[in-house]
């Protein structure tokens, strides 16, 4: 029998956000850069930013393999423009400009909103460095030992969204099962449009440990969602909210640039999930508004 849909919302609250688009000789040295710019880029709550891919392509400005990774800081943030620049100049300078045969493109407009990512990253080569157009970008040159790192000058940025998401409860092998093919549900819907998709900034796109605003202690700003975990149900003092059976909750998050292109993609998600074997329920995390504005209604009739 399907799992249960929960008649509930995930809070979604606004971002600002690039795309890059990192190429490559093969899809092997694509990937390595791919992982290592994302890296400790889960969460906002102690990470400089949320990264992930957001589609591959072949569609590329110099006719090799292609991803194209998101990133995102909460609107929220002080100085968020900064901080996003800066997750940018320090995770394509030391993670995609260091890894083999990797070139870097842009994907936003760039003609309002913009750094000037290529011209920063370009003063590793000491004075060498020139300007040029390659593939019909306008781009930075660097001299490196293996060759040439190329950059595009201009990288666009955008408002987007963060923290749609989504929660599986079930036996634990079930949860799991259900959260890496929602995951893989949502990133295939995302790889597939011409625009902006979702990308799932969490380890293979699954978040174990969920969490909720607040904490008992003042220097943390999230912590563990008590009435949810398993092993503290019938502790004293903690009101479980889990359902009889449930021995597991796995998480998926998803950020994007709308609540169009958030909603399809958990639809997407919802589809792929609800019939795994031994899953009871499908949910979601809400904070009644309190966190942002915009709604992703699990049954899509909202």
């Amino acid at each position: 029998m399907p799992a249960i849909i929960d008649d509930t919302y995930a809070e979604a609250f606004r971002s600002i956000y690039a795309e890059v688009l990192i190429t490559a000789r093969d899809r092997h040295w694509m990937d390595i850069a791919v992982a290592a710019a994302t890296g400790n880029a889960s969460s906002s709550i102690l990470c400089d930013c949320e990264a992930g891919v957001s589609r591959y392509t072949t569609d590329t400005p110099d006719g090799r393999p292609g991803a194209i990774v998101q990133f995102h800081v909460p609107r929220f943030w002080k100085e968020r423009e900064t901080k996003l620049e800066r997750a940018l100049l320090v995770r394509v300078s030391q993670n995609v400009l260091t890894c083999p045969t990797t070139a870097c493109f842009n994907v936003l407009p760039a003609e309002d909103k913009w750094f000037p990512l290529g011209r920063k990253v370009s003063y590793f080569g000491d004075g060498h460095q020139f300007k040029t157009e390659r593939s019909g970008r306008r781009v930075r040159v660097i001299p490196i030992l293996s060759g040439e790192f190329v950059i595009e000058r201009r990288f666009g940025w955008a408002d987007g969204l963060m923290g749609g998401n989504l929660w599986f409860m079930g036996t634990a092998d079930a949860a799991l099962e259900a959260a890496v093919r929602a995951a893989a549900a949502a990133g295939n819907f995302s790889n597939g449009l011409k625009t902006s998709g979702v990308c799932l900034p969490f380890p293979g796109g699954v978040a174990a440990s969920g969490s909720k605003a607040g904490s008992k202690y003042p220097f943390a700003i999230a912590s563990t969602y008590a009435e949810y975990c398993p092993t503290l149900k019938g502790k004293p003092g903690i009101t479980s909210r889990l359902p009889d059976g449930v021995g597991s909750v796995q998480e998926i998050i998803l950020n994007g640039p709308d609540i169009e292109t958030l909603s399809a993609a958990t639809q997407a998600a919802i589809a792929a999930a609800r019939a795994v074997p031994g899953l009871q329920r499908i949910s979601a995390g809400n904070y009644n508004g309190r966190l942002g504005k915009s709604f992703i209604y699990l049954h899509t009739q909202k």
